[in-house]
């Protein structure tokens, strides 16, 4: 199986659903020119981090912005990673990644599951508690959001159960780029699989985004890299070198679980 992907490393509005969709649309235009199968938005998309007015602007039980990404797929016949929302819920707010296949439907949801304290989530989000692990053209994948890539374990956990790339969406500052590029680089060797990581750019009333969106193969190489500006950054995944790479250094059969 192989994909051309496009991450959308996008400007976001601060606290404007209305013209966040505006913009997403605009680059999903540009995806399907360029012709990715498979397409990846930022973190916290349609908000960015404006935590303080999630009553108002968050998405009821996720489905406007649900709905937007279907037709988005149908429409232009590829494979959506969501980014992530703001989905309000009877108990609070959550951080959730809404993945949908080029026919409108919906593979897979996940919600934050570690809460980034330095940037106040655990005041206004609650954590989620979904598996990571998922399935999109019968091949198996994870997704996490931003904080995630610190927890090596919570990675490796879809890995051993058949992952083969794991998708990372994110609003990550500019002033860690460096720990954003080395960890992103790190999951991908360890785990012998694709990291396909979309980032932010531009900035809000706290803080300076990265970008450096990446797509890292599981040798660790990056295919693809962005700067610090707004793009569509593409690149090719052949999940077929998978089982080559983990067939030449087997981890995963040398591992010893009793241990730790």
């Amino acid at each position: 199986m192989k994909w051309k992907v496009g991450l959308i490393q996008m400007d976001i509005a601060f606290g404007d659903p209305k013209e966040n969709y505006k913009r997403a649309e605009q680059w999903f235009e540009k995806a399907a020119e360029q012709e990715c199968t498979l397409v990846v938005l930022p973190e916290l998309w349609t908000t960015g981090y404006d935590l303080t007015r999630l009553d108002e602007i968050a998405h009821y039980e996720g489905e406007d912005a649900l709905q937007f990404l279907k037709e988005q797929a149908v429409k232009h016949r590829f494979h959506i990673v969501g980014g992530s929302v703001a989905k309000q819920t009877a108990d609070g707010v959550k951080n959730t990644m809404y993945i949908v296949d080029k026919n409108g439907r919906m593979l897979h949801e996940y919600s934050k599951l570690h809460l980034f304290r330095l940037m106040d989530e655990h005041k206004y989000l609650i954590a989620g508690e979904d598996e990571a692990r998922f399935t999109v053209d019968g091949e198996e994948a994870g997704s996490f959001i931003c904080y995630d890539i610190r927890f090596p374990e919570w990675l490796r956990k879809p890995v051993l159960n058949g992952a083969k790339v794991l998708f990372v969406v994110a609003e990550w500052p500019l002033p860690r780029l460096d720990h954003w590029q080395t960890l992103l680089k790190a999951r991908a060797i360890e785990n012998q699989s694709y990291i396909v990581a979309c980032n932010r750019v531009g900035r809000d009333p706290h803080n300076i985004f990265a970008g450096h969106s990446m797509i890292i193969d599981p040798w660790g190489t990056v295919i693809s890299e962005g700067g610090e500006g707004e793009e569509l950054l593409t690149g090719n995944v052949d999940l077929g070198l998978i089982d080559e790479i983990r067939g030449r250094i087997p981890v995963f059969d040398d591992r010893r679980p009793d241990f730790y």
